[in-house]
């Protein structure tokens, strides 16, 4: 290989890292917030583990569905940014902001007014469905505060800025942990709440860190600036809507095919629920370092597509999966290595540590295949293409999950075949998005940025590009 194809290679590998990093620990400590809220509740038994992982799955629905707004605004302001366009960039987060609101806003209205029905979807037993209703509701009020947050970090990552959501998250988190406790177990002049004190705690204190978070940017502490105007920009609007609505579309594919599958889960008994639910919560911390690799390969794609740079562009995605794919089979060797000690950290109950750790071995064969899909379906949507992994999406869960689990649920095997379905569902996907990104098809419908709003497009200072 050419020597300046060394330092390109390398030059990337470094900024996919330095983008990565506190995405990664950013992604660790949200999951740290599920880990500990089962935590929490596992002392009061199966009922409240899947009562909080049923709770827990229907916010993810939530936030997964702003997730796809989330997409559209990553790939927008990373190519605004890339052509040193800030004006143009801040405009994006602004539309983003407003959109989201009303998003979660509307989203709120079924949480709010039918948590009961909600969970009684899931099969559960009444003292769990109950205890889950009840969940449900009191995170429920926090939507709109949540949707805020994720915005504004999206906005900030896609600039470079990286830090500064890292060091809002963690005080949020240790807060999320910290009142989440007081109010379960009613410590001091706190009331006992139990897993409602779980919701309401964590609640709040993502609520507190996030006013922090709009004042500090409404001050203009941050590289991106707020544009205090009433009106969003329409155009803007518009891409936002035309990027992210595949991405909307198919985060609620997954979202409601977990539900889906939580619900098939569910019919072999709360243990094995609650064995599903706690395997999710610990295989994510596996699963979130190439959740951030694929934040990380989105921004600079888009970076870069924004400068012109299209063979740097495609670099970047094998780059990151390159990288995803080591970080996750080391730690997915580590998961299978501690499976029964880490089960048996969170629940005495046998027969759930055995459900949980069988799991754990299922998923973690997943972990290198996953790769693909968080770094090469994250570098097609920050190009703007964010059709193709819907379709990859929709096969994946269709195909090689529901399908297959329904059939071996109707055969009457036993829950090890329902977890060994992922396996297919990741493959599926896997060699769809690798066969996508290799035919470079989606370099021709990147995504076509607006014009600036002057003539000439404001600058970035140096000193803040890597603020």
């Amino acid at each position: 290989m050419p020597e300046s194809a060394d330092i390109a290679v390398t030059s990337t590998s470094r900024r996919v890292w330095q983008l990565a990093w506190p995405t990664i620990i950013s992604n660790l400590l949200f999951t740290t917030v599920g880990f500990m809220h089962i935590k929490i509740v596992s002392g009061l038994g199966t009922h409240a583990v899947a009562a909080v992982t049923t709770g827990h799955r229907v916010f993810f629905l939530v936030q997964a569905i702003l997730m796809g707004l989330s997409v559209a605004t990553t790939a927008l302001v990373a190519r605004h940014w890339g052509a040193r366009d800030r004006r143009g960039a801040e405009m994006v987060n602004w539309t983003s902001l407003g959109l989201a609101m009303i998003l979660s806003g509307i989203l709120s209205i079924p949480v709010l007014t039918m948590p009961d029905t909600i969970a009684g979807l899931f099969g559960l037993d009444k003292k769990s469905t109950d205890a889950a209703a009840s969940f449900i509701f009191w995170l429920g009020l926090f939507n709109i505060s949540a949707a805020i947050n994720l915005i504004l970090s999206t906005s900030l990552r896609a600039t470079g800025n990286v830090i500064t959501p890292l060091v809002f998250l963690f005080f949020s988190s240790s807060l999320n942990v910290l009142f989440g406790f007081l109010l379960a177990f009613g410590v001091g002049p706190f009331p006992p709440l139990g897993v409602s004190g779980v919701a309401l705690g964590g609640g709040s204190a993502g609520f507190l860190i996030t006013i922090a978070f709009v004042l500090f940017w409404w001050r203009g502490k941050f590289n991106l600036t707020a544009v205090k105007q009433a009106a969003i920009d329409r155009g803007i609007a518009r891409q936002l809507v035309s990027i992210g609505a595949p991405s909307v579309l198919e985060q609620g594919i997954i979202q409601l095919s977990f539900l889906v599958f939580f619900g098939i889960v569910g019919r072999y008994g709360t243990q094995a629920y609650a064995a599903y639910g706690i395997g999710i919560s610990l295989v994510s911390f596996s699963i979130v370092v190439g959740f951030g690799f694929g934040i990380a390969t989105a921004t600079l794609v888009g970076q870069q597509l924004g400068a012109g740079h299209r063979e740097l562009a495609v670099k970047s995605g094998w780059r990151g999966l390159r990288m995803a794919a080591a970080a996750m089979t080391l730690l997915s060797i580590l998961l299978v290595w501690f499976a029964g000690d880490l089960a048996e950290f969170i629940i005495d109950d046998p027969l759930v540590v055995k459900y949980t750790t069988i799991f754990i071995y299922f998923i973690a064969l997943s972990q290198p295949i996953m790769a693909c899909e968080f770094t090469l379906g994250g570098a097609l949507r920050g190009a703007g293409d964010t059709r193709f992994p819907l379709i990859a999406t929709f096969l994946g869960i269709a195909f090689g999950r529901l399908l297959p689990a329904w059939l071996f649920l109707s055969l009457g095997l036993s829950v090890y075949w329902i977890f060994a379905v992922m396996m297919f569902d990741y493959l599926i996907k896997a060699t769809l998005l690798t066969l996508r990104y290799r035919s470079n098809k989606w370099l021709h419908t990147a995504a076509v940025v607006t014009a600036p709003a002057s003539d000439a497009p404001e600058t970035i200072d140096s000193d803040k590009k890597n603020t």
